[in-house]
């Protein structure tokens, strides 16, 4: 039964991470950029004035109704800043190769200013409660912002989004804190409940309380892999050149692999680090912008950066220092793969202290997560059930069983099911994205004028 499924997963995730979804991805990217003047290079120093900034000044920070455009943000990188970043990047190396890695860097690139529509928009288009609480997001700005005609295709961005955010956030997420906790003697399905009970405790608390935990962890945990990953690349300095070199030659490799056509090699280098770019920062789902819709933002264009940085962080810091680690380590090529490759490079430099590093990173990077995504998904069972919390109660249920359930699944299994989902709910999202980019392009001129004022 599971050989059907993976079978047929695998057909769905051939078309929807094929070259029309790629192009629809890059051409999005590329556009935005264009039209912006490469915004996120040019004007690198405001949008960091307005993220990286808030770090030491205490009034960005404040809060009313909503929460802080830094706790959004901090929520929004807990969801980003998981598995992906680690796991996901020795899995696509191993499956697309060292040159899959420079097209990770592509579709980050371009994916700045893809994120940053996505969050401008739902501001613009977002509701407020009758507790004066802000709310929004993809499903929001496709129907306000193309019309009532287009609530269908609001619909199956919802639908699409539960289902992805059950399977990248549940079975992948768990399945990875499972197969660290092993390393400290705790059996799968132990590690699960314990996530699960964990998750139970903070989504009860609602947005805030996943915004606080999230504003809490995601500093230190970003701090703590980031360290121990410099310290591994640095202690293997000589390789440096010749592991950069790697990645460039093999991002464009023409010769075929396999007995296949010639280019096989730079296409599956292209498909695996666009899809896993997208899984790792989120650009392109849209899901990211239905936290940042809840915060006390008065500029939609402000809120905007935080999108660039996010993606920023989460890929160009931190996915790249993985890659670079393990093409660096030379053990990409050993047969091994996901969480054990990871653990073979960091226990190649700091020794028994390397499966422990590890370890508790990917449980921090995982469990962050679990609690980002939640949120998303609830918002999601919102609008296709409005009012109604029975719905609500019944998608907590089955998170938090999926929780469990998900430590005891393979990792190919879970992967393969978390790229198809994510390829699914590209396609809604950047519709309305691209659909509506005058309106991104308009206030974002118009705020880069009175910057300069």
């Amino acid at each position: 039964m599971l050989s059907l499924i993976l079978d047929i997963n695998n057909a769905v995730k051939n078309v929807v991470w094929g070259m029309p979804a790629l192009i629809l991805i890059f051409g999005t990217g590329l556009y935005y950029s264009v039209s912006l003047k490469f915004f996120q290079l040019r004007y690198a120093r405001v949008w960091l004035k307005h993220t990286f900034g808030c770090f030491f000044n205490k009034k960005n920070t404040r809060e009313t109704s909503g929460i802080s455009s830094y706790k959004a943000s901090a929520t929004a990188l807990a969801s980003t800043i998981g598995t992906g970043n680690i796991v996901g990047v020795a899995t696509a190396i191993v499956a697309g190769g060292p040159g899959a890695v420079f097209w990770i860097w592509v579709s980050a690139f371009f994916g700045t200013m893809i994120k940053y529509s996505e969050i401008l928009l739902a501001v613009c288009f977002r509701q407020k409660d009758k507790n004066g609480k802000y709310f929004g997001g993809p499903m929001y700005y496709i129907e306000q912002g193309l019309g009532q005609g287009f609530k269908w295709l609001s619909v199956i961005f919802c639908v699409f989004a539960v289902f992805s955010i059950l399977g990248t956030s549940n079975l992948n997420q768990s399945n990875s804190i499972a197969a660290a906790a092993g390393i400290f003697g705790v059996k799968p399905i132990f590690a699960g409940l314990a996530a699960a009970l964990i998750t139970s405790l903070v989504i009860v608390r609602g947005i805030k309380g996943i915004a606080n935990v999230s504003a809490m962890l995601v500093p230190f945990m970003a701090c703590f892999y980031i360290a121990g990953a410099l310290y591994t690349i640095l202690a293997g300095f000589n390789s440096l050149a010749n592991t950069f070199m790697l990645i460039f030659r093999r991002a464009f490799s023409l010769n075929a692999a396999g007995g296949g056509i010639a280019g096989y090699t730079m296409m599956n280098a292209l498909k695996t680090g666009f899809s896993r770019a997208v899984f790792s920062n989120e650009a392109g789902l849209g899901t990211a912008s239905i936290v940042h819709a809840a915060a006390d933002a008065g500029n939609p264009v402000k809120e905007g950066f935080w999108g660039i940085f996010e993606v920023f962080v989460d890929t160009m810091v931190v996915c790249s220092l993985t890659a670079i680690a393990i093409i660096n380590s030379g053990l990409y090529a050993s047969g091994l793969n996901g969480a054990a490759l990871c653990a073979a490079v960091f226990s190649k430099h700091l020794g028994g202290a390397g499966g422990l590093f590890l370890s508790l990173s990917i449980i921090m990077f995982a469990l962050s997560t679990v609690l980002g995504m939640y949120y998303y998904g609830e918002q999601c069972l919102f609008y296709l059930f409005p009012g109604n919390k029975r719905v609500s109660e019944i998608y907590k249920i089955i998170y938090l069983l999926l929780i469990i359930v998900g430590s005891e699944c393979s990792l190919t299994f879970v992967w393969s099911i978390s790229d198809t989902l994510n390829g699914l709910l590209i396609i809604p999202n950047l519709i309305a994205v691209i659909s509506l980019s005058d309106i991104v392009i308009y206030l974002t001129k118009r705020h880069l004028k009175n910057e300069k004022r």
